[in-house]
């Protein structure tokens, strides 16, 4: 008999998500996501935020982090994205601060954000044409201009990966060096222009495994834990206004055509929690690119399925200021293009499915990255 190994479980610390939900619960108010688009910042959250230590969740003690799993932090951000909290929460710690903690290189005490890689299919929101030349002494020139830099007019510390002579080099430059160009995305969230222009910062060689489309797949997958946190709370708005909102002499949930996009929406919450839960637990324990793949695909396609269900179902009250619907829903439409497209993902899978030719099709879809040997 052969002997079948199995995999550590990946368990996270209930404490954790109750800590953040309540954090969470009493500091995102209607009123403070609001002010935070109009300034571009909720400097009060994330400060109260960085006192729990989730803001370095994931990245190991020794490295200046808090320690905890991947898996943690993916359930972390989950709660940033059902309370939409108008923090750099994905950027500070599970992709800046992975990188420098990988790299052995210094993070400062304050913000750290990451430049998105570039894919070359054009399916991506942000990133550029960023090059690195090196000094000799630990430290590197960089060029170029890069967009959509998630908080950059924040950061005190800009993370990016380069090429460079064949090497994969993580830099890191003081935001205070580069240019940059306050923007918007569609949540008025900053999403910033950044241009280096010669801006000197330390360099160091990326180990193997940490390059571009690690990067990549770790930035997707922080956009599938925010979405699926941001389609349950969508989902949930919605069926409490549809129980409240009486016409013809009963709420209109009763109703069968608005029962309908309740069911839609419902299932889209549930479809991407698992999805997002399936691709950390994975990602926790290795490599997982095809889960962090699907999970991608699946969040972008509900996040556009949910928002018409919920939009529908609210009719002109989810288009006002006034109700919070928006807050989730302007942040699905941004973060479904960010870290990758449903054109992009849909490519990444296929090439792995016929990578596997016919006879590794059924592995691959019940075995996942595993069945890619």
């Amino acid at each position: 008999m052969t002997a079948t190994t199995v995999p550590e479980p990946v368990v996270v610390d209930e404490l954790i998500t109750e800590t953040a939900d309540r954090l969470f619960g009493e500091l995102c108010t209607h009123e403070a996501v609001q002010a935070a688009e109009d300034s571009g910042g909720a400097p009060d959250i994330w400060e109260a935020f960085c006192e729990t230590g989730f803001d370095l969740i994931a990245v190991p003690e020794d490295a200046g982090g808090s320690g905890g799993t991947l898996a943690e932090a993916i359930e972390v951000l989950r709660l940033v994205g059902y309370h939409s909290a108008p923090i750099p929460a994905a950027e500070n710690g599970i992709l800046g601060g992975w990188l420098l903690a990988e790299a052995g290189l210094e993070r400062p005490d304050g913000l750290v954000t990451v430049v998105p890689p570039r894919a070359t299919d054009g399916g991506w929101s942000g990133g550029g044409t960023c090059s690195a030349s090196l000094n000799g002494d630990g430290t590197a020139v960089l060029s170029g201009e890069t967009h959509r830099v998630p908080w950059a007019r924040s950061a005190e510390a800009i993370v990016c990966v380069c090429e460079c002579d064949g090497t994969s080099m993580v830099v890191s430059v003081p935001a205070s060096v580069c240019t940059i160009t306050p923007l918007p995305n569609m949540a008025g969230e900053p999403r910033d222009t950044v241009s280096f222009d010669g801006a000197t910062g330390r360099a160091a060689p990326a180990p193997e495994g940490v390059d571009a489309s690690a990067l990549a797949q770790r930035g997707a997958l922080s956009r599938v834990a925010l979405m699926a946190g941001a389609i349950e709370k969508m989902c949930q708005l919605t069926v409490s206004y549809t129980n409240e909102r009486v016409q013809f002499g009963r709420p209109v949930a009763r109703f069968q055509a608005v029962q309908q996009h309740l069911v839609w929406a419902a299932q889209d919450a549930a479809l991407v929690r698992m999805a997002a839960e399936v691709a950390a637990r994975e990602a926790t324990r290795g490599d997982a690119p095809f889960e962090i793949a699907a999970a991608k695909l699946v969040a972008n396609q509900a996040a556009a399925r949910a928002t018409k269900a919920c939009h529908q179902a609210h009719g002109a009250m989810g288009m006002t200021q006034e109700y919070p619907l928006h807050h989730f829903s302007r942040r699905l439409w941004s973060w479904r293009k960010e870290y990758g497209s449903d054109a992009h993902w849909s490519a990444v899978l296929g090439e792995m499915a016929t990578g596997v030719g016919a006879d590794g099709l059924y592995p691959l879809i019940t075995s996942g990255t595993a069945a890619l040997g």
